[in-house]
């Protein structure tokens, strides 16, 4: 899998991050579009990893920095194309995910986990905050990642 990555909301790879949310999150999920893209500031302050397998774009996540500590992000928007599921797609954007995090100099990752992703966190050493709750309809946890050092 080549992954890519781009801050540029205008590029081909941005534009391939928002079809395959579009794809899971508002046409499998049920999420409305407008819950789903979000805040156009969030997008453009936004790293997006798209991974392609035979140029074919099938995974997507996005890492945003915190504006007021840039030690702090969130890792939003992780989607793998339904046909690319089970294959390690997602996997594979973590761990670059994770390593550009450490790059940039990041202390801290907070995401909203969908319940049936949690154990792929955790997997990673994402860990659970607090209890479930509803975002778009869908059951929810909060975890964190903070062993950057380690």
């Amino acid at each position: 899998m080549q992954i890519k990555q781009t801050r540029d909301t205008m590029s081909e790879i941005y534009c391939d991050a928002l079809r395959i949310r579009n794809t899971v999150f508002v046409k499998e999920q049920g999420v409305p579009f407008e819950l789903e893209v979000g805040s156009p500031v969030d997008e453009a302050h936004s790293v997006h990893f798209v991974g392609y397998e035979a140029g074919n774009a099938l995974a997507t996540v996005r890492l945003l920095v915190d504006p007021n500590d840039k030690t702090h992000a969130l890792v939003q928007r992780m989607a793998v194309l339904k046909e690319a599921r089970g294959k390690g797609y997602a996997n594979a954007l973590l761990q670059q995910l994770l390593e550009f995090s450490k790059k940039s100099g990041l202390t801290l990752l907070t995401l909203h986990a969908q319940l049936s992703a949690k154990d792929l966190y955790e997997k990673f050493g994402f860990e659970v905050q607090g209890e479930i709750f509803k975002e778009a309809g869908i059951d929810h946890i909060t975890m964190t990642y903070d062993k950057f050092t380690e």
